[in-house]
């Protein structure tokens, strides 16, 4: 595992430092974020960007530094710091219900938007007005399943870093490109402007899922935006777009919930790009 230093007490300077990344403010202020659990962890360990490693501090129980003791030898060689400490301190920085006995602190991994845009990408997701963390990461988690090539947080958004939002992420945060603090209007013309199809997810839509696959119109790059929980995307968002679909309802269920609807309408898109004639080659 290498050295470390024994942590006994939550008021050690280095685990006060941690703990305060629970809080937007000092996220902003040090451009760190928190990564719970072994899954989040290794992802960060392998995670290097402009070429620096991303994870840069663990803090493991010794339970579970025994435990994942090839992970936590893995965090030391990449350069991390590494601390064993007692299972309160890392309670106390994981702030967790059940904490897994392993945090780390990551630098922050966002992107330019231009950056994102000169790529041309082929399939994006953009959360405008979502301020549930635990649904933010959970659509950033369907894009990179879906196989998108970036997520776009516009302005009025929950932060990326918010630890329900990475936890959520399940470690699709350290996948694909992400952008942040965007406003929407300049998403959707930045968007329009490299090629790429702007379409709003509202259950109000005026085009169908199904019919816009039926009509081989999903097969281009194309940008989905999803909106508000509870209230979906205002109006002026709405117009935006190149154009509002609704997902089909077939049965009872009054609506779906954002992160229900974001995966139907990624996946619709990821189909319909790899089939003939599609922006994407079959695999």
């Amino acid at each position: 595992m290498g050295p470390a230093a024994e942590l006994i007490s939550p008021r050690s300077p280095r685990a006060a430092a941690a703990r305060r990344l629970a809080r937007r403010a000092f996220r902003g202020k040090e451009r760190r974020f928190l990564a719970e659990g072994p899954q989040a962890v290794r992802e960060a360990v392998a995670h290097r960007a402009d070429g620096l490693a991303t994870l840069i501090e663990l803090f493991a129980t010794p339970e579970a530094a025994e435990r994942h003791a090839d992970l936590v030898g893995a965090a030391h060689a990449a350069g991390a710091r590494v601390h064993l400490a007692d299972p309160d301190v890392v309670a106390g920085i994981s702030q967790t219900v059940t904490p897994q006995g392993l945090v780390g602190v990551c630098r922050f991994l966002d992107r330019p938007f231009a950056g994102i845009l000169a790529a041309r990408p082929r399939l994006v997701a953009v959360l405008a007005h979502v301020r549930d963390p635990g649904n933010a990461g959970t659509v950033l988690r369907c894009a990179d399943a879906a196989g998108a090539d970036a997520v776009v947080l516009t302005d009025a958004s929950v932060d990326l870093y918010n630890p329900k939002a990475v936890r959520a992420s399940a470690g699709s945060l350290f996948h694909l490109p992400v952008a942040v603090g965007v406003p929407v209007g300049e998403a959707v013309r930045g968007l329009a402007g490299a090629g790429v199809r702007v379409l709003a997810a509202d259950g109000g839509g005026d085009r169908d899922l199904d019919a816009e696959l039926d009509a081989d119109r999903m097969g281009g790059p194309t940008a989905w935006i999803f909106g508000n929980e509870a209230w979906g995307l205002p109006a002026e968002t709405r117009a935006l777009a190149d154009a509002v679909v609704r997902v089909p309802l077939h049965g009872r269920a009054e609506s779906l919930n954002l992160a229900t609807a974001a995966a139907v309408c990624l996946y619709a898109s990821a189909r319909a790009q790899r089939a003939p004639g599609g922006c994407r080659a079959p695999r």
